[in-house]
């Protein structure tokens, strides 16, 4: 492990970030150049101490999940995120581990949205980045681990994932996951993590079954979907995705029509940052 280039490697993008790349407020004592390492450790969700001492040359060698984090954080590019798993003793990443890398366009977008549900997904439905106005909307979905970190896997072998759709969206949404979920297994093939999606699903869900021997292919979205939010009640939002080929990573936004009963509904939500209710929720789950 390169601790020196590491080190200051991590200090020059902490320094050419600012504030307001990363959605932040500058305020008006600021005389860090760039970010402080305290903003840079609340970014990837970790304490300022790891943070410091890792930057410092003075912390243990990170895991890949941490430099990950760190790499979200500092909105590196791909080529950037190699060298910093290089430096840190973990070689070049695998394909299979880039595919969770944010990229730094789509995070810069999503920091200009931070009132706005948004949240970024890679080919296999996993929820790579929410802002926190999504974060109200939906729950916290970055921390979920294993196949349970996918939409696909979720809507199927958990029913209460869909609590949020109201029907025909509900009929619908299932039907363009599956055809997604067909979409990247084609183009992967039978040993990839896709695969494995499918394996699972068909042992635990009839409903998926029958969806996949329909070979649905390119099923397409609503743009207006309808909502039963539990704390808010009912919600018509209109939604755009963004994809960003390169990355192979599709970002998506809610919004509500200007002036109506959603979009004051919405702000509301945000105001009241519900995600403690989802967090109660999936608690009060595991405990039953």
């Amino acid at each position: 492990m390169e601790y020196g280039e590491l080190s200051d490697f991590l200090r020059k993008r902490r320094e050419a970030l600012q504030p307001e790349d990363v959605g932040m407020p500058r305020g008006r004592r600021r005389r860090t150049p760039g970010l402080r390492r305290e903003e840079v450790a609340s970014l990837a969700s970790m304490s300022t101490d790891y943070y410091s001492r890792l930057e410092g040359g003075r912390g243990p060698q990170p895991s890949v999940d941490m430099l990950g984090a760190i790499a979200r954080a500092l909105r590196l590019t791909l080529e950037e995120r190699d060298h910093v798993f290089v430096l840190a003793g973990h070689g070049t990443p695998p394909r299979t581990t880039r595919a969770c890398h944010v990229d730094p366009g789509m995070l810069r977008i999503m920091d200009r949205l931070q009132d706005t549900p948004a949240l970024l997904l890679n080919r296999c439905g996993e929820t790579l980045a929410q802002t926190p106005a999504h974060v109200a909307f939906a729950g916290e979905q970055t921390n979920r681990t294993g196949m349970d970190r996918s939409e696909i896997y979720r809507w199927f072998a958990d029913p209460d994932s869909r609590t949020l759709y109201r029907e025909p969206d509900r009929s619908n949404h299932g039907r363009m996951l599956v055809s997604m979920l067909r979409g990247v297994f084609t183009a992967d093939g039978p040993s990839s993590y896709a695969a494995t999606i499918v394996a699972a699903l068909h042992k635990l869900s009839p409903e998926f079954t029958e969806l996949w021997e329909r070979h649905e292919v390119g099923v397409t979205h609503s743009r207006t979907k309808f909502f039963d939010h539990p704390v808010v009640g009912e919600l018509e939002l209109y939604c755009e995705v963004i994809d960003n080929r390169d990355q192979q990573q599709t970002l998506v936004v809610f919004t509500a029509k200007p002036g109506s009963e959603s979009a004051e509904r919405l702000q509301l939500l945000s105001v009241l940052n519900e995600g403690n209710f989802w967090k109660g929720l999936a608690e009060a789950k595991a405990e039953s």
